[in-house]
């Protein structure tokens, strides 16, 4: 029996469709209704009617020309090479033809030159070739992980449109239950930081809001979420939604795929790759380390062909009753709040994710203003803590820094490798050049690199006066002292060197990784120093350490246990977060419009969050702006039924 609301669209579709178009087909494919045309011409002349269409049912409408009336891409090829302007650095190997969508992948170094004055240059490629054009950046540095995505989507674009299709009728089928309500369950990341993920539910859907593991636990069940605990198995998920490419909040969703997950999982486009990368991460350190691999690349590569990218402020259907929209959270690179419209306005869930409300070298202040929002879970890490003003933790950066030089010591700054690490460079970066800091070798170990050059191809994401960078042609992220290090066998020379150095390596809790082994061979020696600069999670040994432990057990290579003792300065610099302490927290809350009637708060330690929650309670300016509100504590399996 055919579903008559995916009926009425088909219908509505072909009433608003005028013939000389050349209507070809109709396909749901994911969140999106693709319309398949033969007349490149009409459409590129007269977008006024996909606007129109859009307007009536309510979905993302995508046109493409029909495999009947493209170019062969031999001449497609010549084509688009002839339109596009020499400066925008495009080359003959720089376009990739994916027959199956009926797409054309640019690479170039000026997309702007590429997309046109609102997007004259696409419709002209769209024209006379009959391909859809997707632009991509082409970075000044290679970067293995985003060429091997972009190779592998267009090798398996069979799967994924077969994919898209078992799924697109189901997102855009007709409500079928009677009954309605909207249920969250609180799975990890609770009164506690790591292993963030949240269960929704309505009488039509089963959502997943993030699925991370704690970085600072070995063993489950604390590691994990407590999906296991449910009656719930991974094939009853119809979505994942992930708001940033933090292992806390994404680390384990290749388990997923392990135990049958096949729905659609969604995020930015940053996010996919930057996910991608640090769960590729995870396996090799467990490799390297000989700890149980909690799941495999063929799991990783699933996940990323089951992913639907989104950009932000794009209303988009993931279920009958559900639609999504991603905002700006001021993070990381491409960390979005995610905002839940559930049915026809009957309720509005916001989840913030981790989200920085301050502007930042690397990104814009959070964003504070939404369609509707009934229920808010708002992030709590720094919920009673007010930090420094960035300027004055750049400037205690920057003395310690200076200190080590002077005595001929070396910095070691265990950092995040994505958001932290490039945050720091751009510091580094200027201090040298104003000559704040004497020049000295910065060695970049682990992943940053590999992110720092997904950060380059997504350079719009950052703060303004980053771009500006960009777009002027200098690279924020270089400098002449930056030594990247690939090679481990450098180490022990870096290590022996009398110069006075920084190293920036991973992991930024020192779970792993590099960092490690700087450690061992720097911390004895009392002219070196160690900076923390991002948050350090309970049971971590950069917790450990932070917290004043001067004796630390480490495992050598061979397996044998030996004593390191702390005898190099240790500092926590305070400042460079990428969350939001206490009064940013409270000031998000009285900016945001709408406001919220219940606040569930989560993503911090008890104490902080408890502490917290009394605060909301009684602070008198949120009483008198927001009227009336609920302040929620759940803990981890606690479920919070918003509206029945």
């Amino acid at each position: 029996m055919k579903d008559p609301v995916l009926e009425s669209i088909r219908k509505t579709i072909i009433s608003q469709v005028p013939p000389e178009a050349g209507l070809r087909k109709i396909e749901f494919e994911g969140p999106y209704i693709v319309i398949y045309i033969k007349n490149p011409e009409f459409v590129t002349s007269n977008t006024g009617f996909i606007r129109n269409i859009a307007k009536t049912i309510k979905k993302r409408i995508i046109i493409k020309v029909d495999e009947s009336a493209r170019k062969d891409p031999k001449e497609a090829k010549k084509i688009i090479l002839r339109i596009l302007n020499s400066e925008a650095g495009v080359t003959e190997k720089d376009i990739i033809f994916d027959d199956v969508f009926g797409e054309v992948v640019i690479k170039a170094e000026k997309p702007g030159l590429v997309i046109g004055d609102e997007g004259k240059t696409l419709k002209q490629i769209l024209l006379e070739t009959g391909w859809r054009p997707k632009v991509i950046r082409k970075i000044p540095q290679e970067s293995r992980l985003l060429e091997g995505i972009v190779n592998y989507m267009i090798q398996q674009s069979d799967y994924r449109l077969r994919f898209l299709r078992n799924i697109g009728e189901s997102i855009h089928r007709r409500s079928v239950v009677g009954s309605k309500f909207v249920r969250i369950t609180a799975l990890g990341g609770f009164r506690e930081v790591g292993r963030s993920a949240i269960l929704v539910e309505t009488s039509e859907s089963r959502v997943l809001l993030d699925f991370g593991l704690n970085p600072g636990l070995e063993k489950p069940p604390d590691l994990y979420p407590r999906l296991d605990a449910l009656d719930i198995s991974p094939e009853d998920i119809d979505a994942i939604i992930i708001s940033h490419a933090h292992v806390d909040h994404c680390g384990l969703v290749p388990l997923l795929f392990k135990f049958g997950y096949r729905g659609p999982v969604y995020t930015t486009e940053a996010t996919r790759d930057l996910m991608a990368l640090l769960q590729l991460d995870i396996l090799d350190l467990a490799r390297r380390e000989g700890k149980p691999m909690p799941y495999s690349h063929r799991e990783v590569q699933q996940m990323i062909l089951h992913t639907i990218p989104l950009k932000y402020g794009d209303p988009t259907d993931i279920t009958p009753d559900i639609k999504l929209t991603f905002y700006n959270a001021g993070h990381i690179l491409g960390s979005a709040m995610i905002h839940l419209h559930i049915g026809n306005g009957y309720y509005n869930i916001l989840y913030t994710g981790d989200m920085k409300y301050q502007k930042t070298r690397l990104l814009d202040k959070a964003n504070d203003v939404f369609p509707r929002v009934d229920a808010l879970i708002l992030e709590s890490t720094y919920g009673t803590t007010t930090l420094p003003p960035r300027e004055e933790a750049e400037n205690r950066l920057i003395e310690i820094i200076k200190r080590t030089i002077e005595r001929k010591g070396k910095v070691l700054i265990p950092t995040l490798s994505v958001g932290r690490a490039q945050e720091i460079m751009l510091i580094l970066r200027e201090a040298f050049i104003n000559n704040k800091l004497p020049e000295v070798p910065v060695y970049i170990e682990g992943m940053i690199d590999e992110v720092t050059s997904i950060y380059m191809a997504y350079p719009e994401l950052l703060a303004k006066e980053t771009f500006q960078l960009f777009k002027s042609g200098e690279n924020p992220f270089t400098y002449k002292t930056f030594v990247r290090v690939d090679d481990p066998g450098e180490r022990s020379s870096i290590i022996e060197s009398r110069e006075p150095a920084v190293i920036m390596a991973t992991s930024g809790m020192m779970t792993g990784g590099p960092v490690i082994e700087y450690f061992r061979h720097l911390a004895p020696n009392p002219v070196n120093t160690l900076i923390f600069v991002n948050y350090q999670v309970q049971g971590t040994l950069g917790r450990k350490i932070r917290d004043g432990a001067r004796e630390i057990m480490l495992q050598s290579d061979g397996g044998k246990i030996e004593v390191v003792k702390v005898a190099m300065e240790v500092y926590s610099v305070e400042g460079f977060s990428g969350h939001s302490d206490r009064e940013q927290l409270i000031d998000f809350l009285l900016s945001m419009e709408p406001k919220p009637k219940k606040i569930i708060l989560n993503h911090g330690e008890e104490s902080v969050i408890t502490s917290f929650a009394d605060t909301l309670r009684r602070d008198r300016n949120l009483r008198n702006t927001l009227k009336s509100y609920e302040v929620l504590v759940p803990s981890v399996l606690d479920s919070i039924l918003l509206r029945d």
